[in-house]
C-alpha cells in the first residue's frame, strides 16, 4: 500500500492520535511554564537556589524517557496513561524554561534596571515593566525548545498507554510496516515544525523591532492566540471526556485490561475485552505497554488483568531457574504469584509461545538446518542479535549459549526485538531469538530451529488477574481455556503483522466464530 493511500484510509485514526499528541504536549508545557518561569524568577532573586534547582532540572533531562515512565507507574496516583506521560514531559521541559528565564532576566542591562530604580519603581514593578518584557524573547526561546522536546519525547508515551503518534511508530516496528513508521514520524515532525514556527513568530514579536510595531497587531495576535487555545481545547475535549467517563465508570462493573507491546499480547487482550463486552461488562483498554510495565501496572492497581506467559512469569518475574516441565512451571507459577503478589493465574489459553531461534529461510535451506545444534558448527562468523529481554534473562542468552556451545566471533547485538526481525531479513543479522507464534516468521520467510536440547522452559499463554476482579473474569477464563491452538495464534498474528490488519478486527472475527457463532 502506498503511503498516501495509507494516510487516506487511516485519516480518522491519525487525527485522533494527533489530537492525543497535542493534548499531552500542550498540558505538560503549560504546567512546565506555570512552574518553571516563576521558579526561574525566584532564582534571579536567590542565587543560593540556582545550583540545586538547575541541577535537578539537568538530571531530569538525562534520565531516559522510558525509564522515567517506568519509575512513575508504581506511584498509585500516577499509574499508566496520560497522567504518567504529562508528568514525565513536564519534568523534561523544566530545564530550557528555567534556564532561559534566569538567562533572560540576568541579561537585562544593569543601567536599565538602575534607571528604573531611580524612577522610584518597586522590585515588582521593575520585574513586570522592565525585566520580563526585555527578557521575553529569551524566555520564549526556552519555551520553544521545551515544546519541540516534548513533541519528540511524547512519542515514547505510547509505551505507557498514553496514546499519541508514537502508537504508530511502535506498531510499525512490531509489524514491520514502513507506512506506520512513516506516518508516526512524519506527523510528529510536522507538529514539531509547526509549533516551532508558531512560537518563533511570537518570539519575534517580542524583539525590539517587534515591540516598535506591536501596537497595531496586538488585537490580531490576541485573537489568534484565543483561536489557538480554543482549537487545542476542542482537540483535547474528547480525550479528557474519555478520561472522565472512565473515572465515572470505575464504580460499576469495569475491567481494566492491559497488554504488552507486541501483536500477540494485544490480540489476546482484545479477545478477552470483546468477550467481556459481549457479556455487558464495561472494559477499559490500556494496551501496548512497553517492557515490564504491564506487570508493574497490575501490582499498582492501574489494570486488572493482562496476558502473560508461564515461562516469562516463572523466570523473568519470579526469578526462578528455568525448568522445562509445563505442568510443574504452571503449578509453581500459580502458587508463587498468589503467595507473593496476591494475583491469580488463569487456566492456559491453549498454546505456547516459546522462544524461537530463527534464521533466514535461504540460509536454512542452503545448509540444511533444522535444529539449533546443527547451527552451532556453522555459526562461528555469524552476527547474532537479540532483544534486551532475551539478553538479560536466566532463560536467555547466557544459558542458551552455554547449553548449545555457541562461540560467536562477533559480539551479539542487543537491540529492540521488533528490529531484530527486520535486521535478520535484510541480512544484517544471521540468527535471532523471536517468538514461535509471530506472524513475521512466515511473512519474512524465516525458519525456526528446533530446541533439540529442550533448553527453553514452556511459555504457556495465560492471563494474570487481580483477586478483586476474579469473580467477573472466572467464567470468561474457563471459556477461553484451551481455545486457541498454536496454529490459530500464528495465523491471527500473521493477519496483523503480514496483512496489516487491526488487532481488534482480527480478535473480533475469532471471538464471533469461536464463542458467539450460535447466538
Amino acid at each position: 500500500m502506498k503511503f498516501f493511500e495509507f494516510i487516506s484510509q487511516n485519516s480518522l485514526e491519525i487525527l485522533s492520535l494527533t489530537r492525543e499528541h497535542i493534548f499531552l504536549v500542550f498540558v505538560s508545557t503549560a504546567i512546565a511554564v506555570g512552574i518553571g518561569v516563576p521558579l526561574g524568577i525566584l532564582l534571579t532573586r536567590n542565587e543560593s537556589l540556582k545550583m540545586p534547582v538547575l541541577g535537578f532540572a539537568n538530571i531530569m533531562q538525562t534520565v531516559p524517557s522510558l525509564a522515567l515512565f517506568g519509575l512513575l507507574i508504581p506511584i498509585s496516583f500516577i499509574g499508566i496513561g496520560a497522567t504518567a506521560a504529562i508528568i514525565a514531559l513536564t519534568l523534561y521541559s523544566f530545564l530550557p524554561i528555567i534556564r532561559n528565564t534566569v538567562t533572560g532576566i540576568s541579561g537585562v542591562d544593569r543601567k536599565v534596571k538602575e534607571a528604573a530604580v531611580a524612577m522610584g519603581m518597586t522590585d515588582l514593578q521593575i520585574l513586570k515593566m522592565v525585566e520580563l518584557p526585555l527578557a521575553a524573547p529569551v524566555i520564549l526561546t526556552g519555551i520553544r525548545v521545551a515544546v519541540v522536546i516534548a513533541v519528540g519525547v511524547a512519542t515514547i508515551a505510547a509505551a505507557v498507554g498514553a496514546g499519541g503518534l508514537g502508537t504508530y511508530i511502535f506498531r510499525g516496528l512490531r509489524q514491520n510496516d514502513n507506512n506506520l513508521l512513516l506516518a508516526g514520524a512524519v506527523f510528529s515532525a510536522l507538529l514539531a515544525l509547526l509549533a516551532d514556527l508558531a512560537l518563533g513568530q511570537i518570539e519575534k514579536s517580542y524583539s525590539l523591532e517587534g515591540l516598535r510595531n506591536r501596537g497595531s497587531a496586538t488585537r490580531r495576535k490576541i485573537i489568534a492566540a484565543a483561536v489557538g487555545l480554543i482549537a487545542v481545547a476542542v482537540f483535547a475535549f474528547p480525550y479528557v471526556s474519555r478520561i472522565v467517563q472512565t473515572s465515572e465508570n470505575t464504580q460499576g462493573k469495569i475491567v481494566r485490561i492491559g497488554s504488552k507491546d507486541f501483536t500477540e499480547s494485544v490480540i489476546l487482550a482484545e479477545i478477552l475485552a470483546q468477550i467481556l463486552e459481549n457479556k455487558g461488562i464495561h472494559v477499559e483498554r490500556n494496551l501496548e505497554l512497553g517492557g515490564n510495565l504491564a506487570h508493574e501496572a497490575l501490582l499498582s492497581d492501574q489494570i486488572d488483568v493482562y496476558p502473560e506467559y508461564t515461562g516469562t512469569a516463572f523466570t523473568a518475574i519470579l526469578k526462578n531457574d528455568p525448568i522445562n516441565d509445563p505442568a510443574k512451571v504452571l503449578e509453581l507459577t500459580k502458587k508463587q504469584y498468589k503467595d507473593r503478589f496476591d494475583l491469580q493465574i488463569s487456566p492456559p489459553v491453549g498454546f505456547s509461545n516459546d522462544f524461537a531461534i530463527l534464521v533466514r529461510g535461504d540460509a536454512a535451506r542452503k545448509q540444511n538446518l533444522r535444529t539449533i545444534s546443527q547451527a552451532v558448527p556453522v555459526s562461528k562468523n555469524w552476527q547474532a542479535g537479540f532483544g534486551q529481554d532475551f539478553m538479560s534473562r536466566a532463560d536467555g542468552y547466557e544459558g542458551f549459549r552455554k547449553a548449545y556451545g555457541f562461540d560467536f566471533a562477533k559480539q551479539p547485538r542487543e537491540m529492540d526485538l521488533a528490529l531484530t526481525y527486520r535486521a535478520l531479513a535484510s541480512g544484517e543479522l544471521d540468527i535471532i531469538a523471536g517468538n514461535s507464534t509471530d506472524g513475521l516468521i512466515d511473512s519474512l520467510d524465516l525458519v525456526q530451529l528446533a530446541d533439540d536440547k529442550r533448553f527453553f522452559p514452556p511459555y504457556q499463554a495465560v492471563f494474570v488477574a487481580r483477586n478483586d476482579k476474579l469473580e467477573l473474569l472466572k467464567i470468561v477464563f474457563d471459556n477461553i481455556a484451551d481455545s486457541i491452538s498454536t496454529a490459530e495464534m500464528r495465523k491471527m498474528n500473521y493477519e496483523v503483522d503480514g496483512k496489516n490488519r487491526q488487532p481488534s478486527e482480527v480478535a473480533k472475527e475469532f471471538v464471533a466464530k469461536r464463542f458467539f457463532a450460535q447466538q
